[in-house]
């Protein structure tokens, strides 16, 4: 434990459970609907509504091997050669092996996929697949119907839900052992204000970190609060550098800010050809699979081609689909470009790469265990070894799906009751903070609060130096920017009146983000070679013999990063006592100090 905590009120009022689930996705919520199907006191937490987290953004769709002459076999193959050599294979078996039962229960769950005249289950490609293996619904609204359907079940559940509450930091008992959560409850429900969730059982479903960068995929409440309140908290992250970069953005301008509407890869899985201004296709030749190369590869092509043109962005051309195609099979991205004054069905659609997914996160082992016992990690915040270097196309919600249900399994099967957790509470530490395991007492030390405006001094920061194309002095460049805001924030932080920034969601969340982009541009400066979705101009190419390596990095106590180099590709076991196995990873250079 780090005993570091973000500055907030001390806990008004208190819910006791089994388990408490942060995030409500389909992570998030089949993880809460397994937990309650087996008896556990389960509470959700989400810090918007519960259908407004990136889940119901999702328009490709889920891949799994249910269409004939597919395998899972073939899917992994396909996995691993997207992750470019650091994915786990067997967090990747796990995946595809228990994936398409894993649908067929969703299925049952009450969600609808899009089906053939036959009654089939639908089923399109994506980039790095070599088969049909994508399920959708409502052409391009597979992630709303997945939502829809998972929220639904959770409201006929009555499972508890604390909506509009931003999570804070974790409660730990005297021994390091997870107690619950604090959290802020923005105005509306049941509670207001700060409070807590005391649970043994704590499982992070919080989403990404789009929102580290300028244009995003990603809705606003992706500010990597799972991520930062995990090394707070004193658990292990990793390969925090590969942030995927989705090649096919509706391009709205240069200064566009914010969420982006996304052309989902579907589109080119149904034929649609990437093209320069003349008209020319520019993928063909550059893989075997040409515009439906994995999504690293293709970003990258954009990119050198708006490079090599002088230009902002490349076109998307579907206007051979047709009207009544355009209409029945993406009607979400039809609504949305003609929204924003371009009609896909008689011109091209200007696109460039935007972000999009965090391929790596909170370190965990097949059970979505952590190296804090006790909590748990799924989705996108955390890094199972399924994704490597790069993930493949609509392997995140299955992903999400298939380890919610190991980790509500894994929680059942050492299932400590409300009445324990009570107990365990009693001995925690105040309900601030985790426990300073490196001091003989409880002392939670406050982390020093960035104002809100500097949520978009950090998304600049980091879109300059650590976005698409990265290099050594870019990246050095980021680094000092965030350091500096970092002293600011420290000196502001003993000031009295107006400098100093005050506790609330804006300021939490910026403070958020500045951690994790610490964290990635650190990792980013370890990483020398291209790797997946980590592009290094100043280092081209791949570098097996030294990089074929994931990165871990910890946060002190004393508010260090401490960057590890794994032996192998394989990542040190996940101990269930939750300690880590130092001996499997070597440090690398020093690292800055934390935010």
């Amino acid at each position: 434990m780090t005993g570091i905590r973000l500055t907030a009120p001390a806990p008004g009022w208190a819910i006791d459970a089994d388990v408490v689930v942060v995030g409500s996705g389909v992570a998030g919520l089949t993880t809460a609907l397994r937990c309650a199907a087996a008896g556990l006191a389960t509470v959700v937490v989400t810090k918007a509504r519960l259908d407004d987290g990136s889940t119901r953004w999702a328009q490709g769709g889920i891949a799994a091997a249910l269409g004939e002459g597919d395998t899972p076999e073939q899917h992994l193959a396909d996995t691993l050669v997207a992750g470019a050599g650091l994915c786990d294979e067997s967090a990747v078996r796990t995946l595809v092996t228990e994936g398409p039962d894993a649908v067929r229960r969703l299925i049952k769950t009450g969600a609808h996929f899009d089906t053939t005249d036959t009654g089939d289950i639908a089923l399109t490609r994506e980039g790095g697949h070599h088969r049909r293996r994508i399920a959708h619904a409502g052409g391009d609204a597979t992630g709303a119907e997945i939502s829809r359907a998972l929220v639904e079940a959770v409201r006929s559940a009555a499972l508890h839900t604390v909506e509009n509450a931003l999570v804070l930091d974790l409660l730990t008992d005297a021994e390091g052992r997870t107690a619950g959560v604090t959290l802020h409850v923005m105005g509306e429900g049941q509670h207001d204000g700060v409070g807590a969730v005391h649970a043994p059982a704590v499982v992070l479903a919080t989403g990404g970190m789009g929102q580290v960068f300028s244009a995003t995929t990603n809705p606003p409440v992706s500010t990597g609060d799972g991520v930062a309140l995990a090394l707070r908290a004193g658990a292990e992250v990793s390969d925090l550098e590969f942030v995927q970069f989705h090649p096919t953005v509706l391009f709205l301008g240069a200064d566009s800010e914010g969420q982006q509407p996304l052309v989902s890869e579907a589109v080119r899985g149904e034929g649609a050809h990437l093209v320069d201004a003349s008209g020319t296709r520019f993928m063909v030749g550059q893989h075997e699979l040409a515009e439906l190369a994995p999504r690293d590869i293709v970003a990258k092509a954009i990119t050198r081609q708006m490079q090599l043109h002088g230009t902002e962005h490349m076109y998307l051309d579907a206007r051979h689909f047709g009207a009544e195609m355009w209409e029945r099979r993406f009607p979400t991205i039809l609504a949305a470009c003609r929204a924003h004054g371009i009609d896909p069905v008689t011109e091209p659609i200007p696109v460039a790469p935007a972000a999009h997914y965090a391929s790596g996160g909170i370190r965990t082992d097949l059970r979505g265990r952590t190296t804090v016992p006790g909590l748990y990690a799924c989705g996108e915040v955390a890094c199972t070894g399924v994704h490597g270097a790069n993930r493949l196309a609509s392997n995140s919600l299955l992903e999400g799906l298939v380890f919610a249900e190991r980790i509500a399994a894994d929680i059942v099967e050492d299932r400590p009751r409300a009445t324990e957790a009570a107990a365990l509470v009693t001995k925690a530490a105040p309900l601030v903070a985790d426990r300073d395991t490196d001091r003989d007492t409880a002392r939670p030390t406050p982390s020093p609060l960035l104002a809100p405006e500097a949520r978009t001094t950090i998304q600049r920061i980091m879109t300059r130096g650590a976005g698409v194309l990265r290099s050594a002095a870019s990246l050095v460049t980021a680094a000092d920017d965030l350091e500096a805001l970092h002293n600011s924030a420290a000196a502001d932080a003993w000031a009295t009146g107006p400098k100093r920034a005050e506790p609330g969601v804006e300021a939490w969340e910026a403070t958020n983000l500045l951690l994790v982009s610490r964290v990635l541009v650190a990792a980013a400066r370890q990483r020398e070679e291209t790797r997946g979705c980590h592009w290094r101009e100043d280092r081209p190419d791949r570098d097996d013999e030294t990089w074929r390596r994931h990165l871990v990095v910890r946060l002190t106590p004393d508010r260090r990063l401490v960057l590890s180099r794994t032996e192998s590709e394989a990542f040190p076991p996940v101990h269930p006592a939750g300690a880590p196995d130092c001996a499997a990873a070597t440090p690398t250079h020093p690292t800055p100090e934390e935010p």
